[in-house]
């Protein structure tokens, strides 16, 4: 069992513009059954961590449709208005005590932290955060939501290219 942040990201870093857009990573070419492909990694999960601002994106961007079938924790103060037989929960504070709750809802699945880097530090900072997979996409963005505020030291683990995305997996080193 692995806790992963799976996400892409613009060249320059960022993943999302400053008004949470990713209207830049929809119109890319990806072979979505292609090397290190989203379809592929989902299967592997058991239970997800997201923020809320990745939750309100997601409602948005699916039309209220929940996609995940895994138990999910969202991040947040705010209320949510979670659709009806969506196992989504949600948790507030210290990354620790919720991590444990996924891992044993996993039940022996990969967890997987799904948007916001600053989530993603947290879990790191917490020493729980053990991969990161970066999907490239052939942009800039100039500024945004950066794909990790952290200072992390990372090990490169494989690299592959999915049509116009240059992808990478790592491993987070500790100590």
């Amino acid at each position: 069992m692995a806790t992963h942040f799976y996400t892409a990201s613009s060249l320059d870093g960022f993943i999302a513009t400053d008004q949470h857009s990713l209207d830049w990573l929809l119109k890319q070419d990806i072979d979505a059954e292609g090397p290190m492909s989203y379809g592929a990694f989902e299967k592997t999960i058991g239970a997800l961590a997201m923020g809320a601002s990745t939750y309100n994106w997601v409602m948005q961007h699916e039309e209220g449709r929940w996609g995940y079938e895994q138990p999910t924790w969202v991040f947040t103060h705010r209320e949510l208005e979670i659709p009806v037989g969506a196992d989504v929960r949600k948790a507030q504070g210290d990354v620790t005590a919720v991590h444990s709750e996924m891992v044993t809802a996993a039940g022996g699945s990969d967890l997987w932290v799904v948007g916001g880097g600053d989530l993603a530090g947290q879990f790191a900072d917490a020493g729980l955060l053990d991969e990161v997979w970066v999907q490239y996409a052939p942009v800039t963005l100039g500024s945004g939501a950066p794909l990790l505020p952290r200072m992390l030291d990372l090990e490169l683990l494989e690299v592959a290219r999915n049509r116009n995305f240059m992808c990478g997996r790592y491993r987070v080193r500790r100590g």
